[in-house]
């Protein structure tokens, strides 16, 4: 029926909404006027003092992004030449359609007909926690695998930690996104993704190492490809993480979710396209530090490289980054 001079709509339900607070509010928690963000950087409460109906609002919209892996250390006391420790796995990434709270552009295809969650008058506890620590402090072969990443929760949605980089032969470890495997060992078996497994996939796996000196590592798995095998050097083409994805569910089209790259020979390894992960360090004489992620991407850390003979030990994998909890809703 067709109602005028109320606030109802045509069935003549007034419309009701969502209120709540926490996190960090994006652009004064309003986005495209009838809509909320709260991003959450860290631990957290979000506190929802009231909820709508379906003529308003009474679900919301989440990105969940956890914590990447470290890359890994790589060890080697051979002849010349360089090896590379494998790339960190990104954090696992989960996201709703964006259909309760206006259609925004989310990140990845797979998830656009992921439903919203129904929300109640309550308080709900948001996990947030630092990434893995990269591989470090090993002064023998074949050096030390990077930490894996922590776990992202918001409600009933946990997204995984990414699994750490591997060492010189060591496989990368599973995890959201598998971490890659360093080049010129004997177990070069890369970790593998969506561990444990989310539909859609919340991650990829790491890609692979050679068996032969002078490669780069494998690359970490991202949110949306998986790692780049490590492959012959010194191409830069090869060892790259994977690819993360890009959301605007801030309004703001932010990268997430990219691998870390594989440890170089000659040539630097890149972070994963569109995910800000740690690239591999420089493949110099004496090696390099893997480079960390970006913080609050659920990004990978870059594994390291060293040259034989010039002291084991004193180069290290790169930090994963720590994950993010983005909610949405509307509000008016």
């Amino acid at each position: 029926k067709s109602v005028t001079g109320s606030d109802a709509d045509a069935t003549g339900v007034t419309p009701t909404f969502i209120t709540a607070t926490g996190g960090t509010p994006c652009s004064g928690a309003i986005v495209c006027t009838n809509y909320k963000v709260h991003t959450f950087t860290g631990p957290g409460t979000l506190c929802v003092s009231a909820v709508g109906n379906p003529a308003g609002s009474d679900t919301v919209d989440y990105l969940v992004i956890g914590s990447g892996a470290g890359g890994g250390q790589a060890v080697w006391t051979g002849g010349a030449g360089l090896q590379g420790g494998g790339g960190g796995g990104a954090g696992g990434y989960r996201e709703s359609s964006g259909k309760a709270s206006g259609c925004y552009s989310i990140g990845l295809p797979a998830n656009s007909c992921v439903s919203a969650l129904s929300v109640t008058a309550t308080g709900y506890p948001i996990a947030v926690v630092a990434g893995g620590a990269g591989g470090t402090g090993a002064t023998s072969e074949p050096g030390n695998v990077g930490t894996s990443g922590g776990n992202s929760v918001f409600s009933t949605i946990t997204s995984n930690g990414g699994g750490g980089g591997g060492n010189l032969d060591q496989v990368g470890i599973d995890g959201a996104s598998g971490g890659g495997v360093g080049s010129g060992g004997t177990g070069r078996v890369a970790g593998v993704g969506n561990t444990p497994p989310t539909s859609p996939s919340q991650g990829n796996p790491g890609g692979e190492g050679l068996p032969s000196t002078c490669h780069h590592g494998g690359g970490g798995g991202g949110a949306s490809a998986a790692g780049i095998p490590g492959g012959s050097a010194p191409s830069p083409a090869n060892g790259c993480g994977g690819a993360g994805a890009t959301s605007v569910i801030t309004a703001t089209p932010t990268a997430r979710g990219g691998g870390g790259g594989g440890g170089p020979h000659g040539t630097n390894t890149t972070q994963g396209a569109a995910g800000l992960g740690g690239g591999g360090a420089s493949g110099v004489p004496g090696g390099g530090v893997g480079a960390a992620a970006t913080a609050n991407t659920g990004g990978g850390g870059g594994g390291n490289s060293i040259s034989g003979g010039t002291g084991p030990g004193q180069n290290a994998g790169g930090n994963g980054g720590s994950g993010v909890v983005v909610i949405r809703y509307k509000f008016q």
